[in-house]
């Protein structure tokens, strides 16, 4: 509520009169402005606002009530103008009936007769003032749930753009590939849902920022290596730009979670991408400084206007907000790399000259003054997987038949279950070295299988489940049912083969003891 809108509007017919309410009310810190009509009263109010109206009762006697029944009837919803109306010491001929007619039509009027006491004038308007000051929220807050539901909604309109998008490819390779044999068509397919699943993955994440459920997992990590391995992944989409990696030294070492710090570093490069045209220059660059070590991805492409600087971390928030997204995204991915970041003790700023300008982003997060000299989860040795009998519980057919197949594919012997009560009579049957487990299943849910399983077996097999369920909670509920291991779908094929080869060296590990 502006300085203006808690002001209160005299009119009163002398100028004795009007000078004399308004030093009352200034005294008391009460701001006031006084009015010779009724028109220069309502245009008052309505290019400023007001708290309320004080008008003497002889004024309807003179002038045309018609200027502030017509303000009144176009008042908005949250508004009820509260009017106080000072009666006559003495009969006016019509006064009264005028003020009647008006209390009458516009109902928050309140008469207060002369003579009059001060405190009882200021008590008066101390009380209006409160309820306008209860109307003026209101009024901020309709306009929240307005700007709530705008955003949201062009958020939506962003998100079926971008699900279609992905969708519409598969559905045409699909189409073209009518005998299965078309690589290209499949490379585009897999490239696509890759993109679908990022899309997945971030507004999961958004959802876990807006409710403070990111858990960091930390450990040992070479940002160098991390940021070679991310822009090595990348290899195709810098195909079209000038990129360039500068390292100050080989290794970089940081306490970090390598999942969300790979999240953060392919947010900056993919934003790069985006806003770059071929042709243009890329510049990645790591630095230790001071305590730090320093993250520096700059670009040549189409920069930031100054009045965007400082809202290009804000949710949903975008640079270009036109029917052309070519560039695509939701506005999510810096947001997360500001939460990101900032969980890792660090911080991040965003620099640009302006429009067509480039844009720098840096990236400052605590490093390890003494380097490692253990192998770390850096490891990147080939892991040799022996082959497992399987037991595969998956209520979705085409799931569960595509996967059997890719781990078949590779080796392992699986056999397959619909519900979870026929999953774990086959597991009972079958005694299993490793059990793959949806959640969500029908008749017995992942959690009652895991539970049976481990009451019929202990510690064996090794039980891992496969689910939708992502948040911290979802990960706590399975270990506690009994499983080893939490994967989220769409499972990631590298992720389930790199599990499965820890199964086969934990096995080997257990056998060498025994021996």
């Amino acid at each position: 509520m502006s300085e203006l809108e808690e002001r209160f509007l005299i009119l009163a017919p002398t100028g004795r009169d009007a000078a004399l309410t308004a030093s009352l009310l200034a005294k008391a810190g009460l701001r006031c402005e006084v009015l010779g009509t009724l028109s220069e009263l309502c245009q008052s109010y309505e290019r400023d606002g007001a708290a309320a109206l004080m008008i003497a009762e002889e004024v309807f006697a003179q002038q045309s009530s018609r200027p502030l029944t017509e303000l009144l009837a176009r008042q908005s919803a949250w508004s009820d103008l509260p009017i106080l109306i000072f009666t006559s010491t003495a009969r006016i001929d019509g006064a009264r009936p005028t003020a009647g007619q008006l209390l009458a039509q516009l109902g928050n009027v309140t008469f207060l007769d002369r003579p009059l006491r001060p405190v009882t004038m200021l008590s008066a308007a101390q009380s209006a003032l409160r309820a306008r000051l209860r109307q003026y929220a209101a009024r901020e807050e309709i306009k929240a749930q307005h700007r709530a539901v705008r955003e949201r909604d062009q958020f939506l309109a962003m998100l079926g753009h971008e699900l279609r998008n992905p969708l519409s490819a598969i559905t045409m390779a699909l189409n073209l590939d009518r005998d299965g044999s078309g690589s290209k068509y499949k490379e585009i397919m897999r490239r696509q849902l890759s993109h679908l699943g990022r899309l997945v993955d971030d507004l999961l994440d958004v959802s876990r920022v807006t409710s403070g459920k990111i858990v960091l997992r930390k450990e040992r990590v070479d940002l160098g290596m991390l940021v070679q391995r991310c822009m090595a992944s990348m290899g195709p989409a810098f195909a079209q730009h000038r990129t360039q990696l500068q390292l100050a030294e080989p290794s970089h070492w940081i306490a970090g979670d390598h999942v969300r710090l790979e999240q953060v570093v392919n947010n900056l490069l993919q934003n790069a991408i985006k806003y770059t045209p071929a042709g243009g220059r890329i510049l990645v660059s790591l630095d230790a400084e001071d305590d730090d070590v320093v993250l520096r991805v700059r670009d040549s492409g189409v920069g930031i206007a100054e009045d965007m600087l400082g809202r290009v971390f804000d949710l949903f928030t975008q640079a270009e907000s036109s029917l052309d997204r070519a560039k695509g995204g939701m506005g999510i991915g810096l947001t997360l790399v500001r939460t990101l970041v900032e969980l890792h003790g660090g911080h991040v700023k965003v620099a640009s000259a302006g429009l067509n300008q480039g844009t720098l982003f840096t990236v400052r997060v605590p490093r390890l003054l003494e380097r490692p000299s253990s192998v770390t989860q850096e490891n990147t040795a080939k892991i040799v997987t022996r082959r497992h009998d399987l037991v595969l519980i998956e209520d979705n057919d085409d799931s569960r038949e595509l996967l059997g197949l890719l781990l078949s594919e590779h080796g392992h012997r699986v056999r397959a279950a619909a519900d979870g009560l026929a999953g774990v009579q086959l597991a009972l049957d079958a005694q299993p070295d490793v059990m793959l487990v949806d959640i969500g299943l029908p008749g017995l849910d992942g959690y009652g299988v895991a539970r049976r399983v481990r009451e019929a077996y202990g510690s064996a097999p090794y039980l891992v489940a496969l689910t939708g369920y992502g948040q911290p909670e979802d990960r706590r509920r399975a270990l506690e049912a009994g499983f080893d291991e939490h994967l989220t779908k769409p499972v990631d094929m590298k992720v389930l083969h790199g599990l499965l080869g820890n199964v086969s060296k934990r096995r080997a590990s257990q056998l060498s003891s025994a021996g």
